[in-house]
């Protein structure tokens, strides 16, 4: 079972009220219906879906639906679910707020005048189009699909209600409302009642995002090391030229010891470096003091080599 499929099964089994029932069943039949002159047809793949969906439209319209169940063998075997309407198309249409005057149109702002109600809306449309990578096996997505652009702006703009930002492309020949940032796909979890898989998403989430964090911090501490080893070969490198060259007694005795110990502890830090000079001597010296040291030994050398150029 596809994490899509587990939410949804969970969205379905959380009770509604009549009114959040006919906002849900505005967006599916808006979303995923065939609407034809005499005729509705809803397709699904998921039986709590079409039960869902069955039950709604019984409800608030009590008109009669034919149920199809087809197998589908195609790679692998699964249930089709068709249901059927054929009694007041108009009327019903109309009461959903998807008609007026026979034409197709966005909901108005009366029908969803509520929190409660865009929410409904977002449900209807997440068991009509909306599907969500499993986080425990793929990058965060979660997605909605439209036939035109009106809709998927219009369900990026409800989202935005609730302080989640959706992109809109263009892919085929329908539209993808999509998201993904991690943070915002869950809390549209929540907001869609999947109590039991926004936990486990959240789980997943925090999970990944320590793992992510131990990683950046192991990738810093390589840098760092890297670092410091890079910077004590180049001291090194040119405490050696010094020697090559005799140019040792022309530093003061501070940086002769720290030229010292820096010989015999290659692979230290400055701060470590500072450390142990300040142990084994009873000399305070901080790491801009060693710093300083290894400046004049670096300009010593420079200076040598450019005489020598001449």
């Amino acid at each position: 079972m596809t994490f899509t499929t587990k939410i949804k099964e969970e969205i379905t089994k959380n009770n509604v009220s009549d009114l959040e029932s006919l906002v849900e069943l505005s967006a599916f039949i808006r979303l995923t219906g065939q609407i034809k002159k005499n005729k509705i047809i809803l397709t699904m793949e998921n039986a709590s879906v079409a039960r869902r969906i069955y039950k709604d439209i019984k409800t608030n319209f009590g008109v009669n639906i034919k149920i199809i169940v087809r197998i589908q063998k195609r790679f692998r075997v699964k249930h089709i679910y068709i249901l059927e309407i054929s009694e007041k198309i108009d009327f019903i249409l109309e009461k959903l707020n998807i008609l007026k005057d026979g034409k197709k149109t966005l909901p108005e702002e009366y029908f969803l005048d509520t929190d409660e109600e865009k929410t409904s809306f977002l449900i209807g449309a997440f068991l009509a189009c909306g599907s969500i990578n499993d986080p425990s096996t793929a990058g965060y997505h979660l997605e909605f699909t439209s036939s035109t652009k009106k809709e998927g702006d219009f369900i990026a703009t409800l989202l935005k209600n609730f302080n989640i930002n959706a992109k809109v492309l263009k892919r085929s020949n329908r539209y993808m409302i999509y998201i993904k940032s991690a943070e915002m796909i869950s809390e549209l979890i929540r907001l869609l009642g999947a109590t039991n898989n926004f936990f486990y998403f959240e789980d997943i989430r925090i999970y990944r995002d320590h793992k992510n964090m131990v990683n950046r911090l192991n990738n810093c501490e390589i840098a760092n090391q890297e670092k410091i080893l890079k910077t004590g070969l180049k001291q090194l490198e040119d405490i050696k030229y010094l020697h090559d060259n005799d140019l040792i007694g022309l530093l003061d005795e501070n940086v002769q010891e720290a030229i010292k110990y820096r010989e015999s502890y290659p692979e230290t830090s400055l701060q470590e470096l500072a450390d142990i000079i300040s142990t084994e001597t009873g000399r305070h010296i901080g790491k801009s003091g060693i710093n300083h040291y290894f400046i004049k030994v670096k300009k010593l050398v420079e200076k040598h080599k450019e005489q020598k150029k001449l």
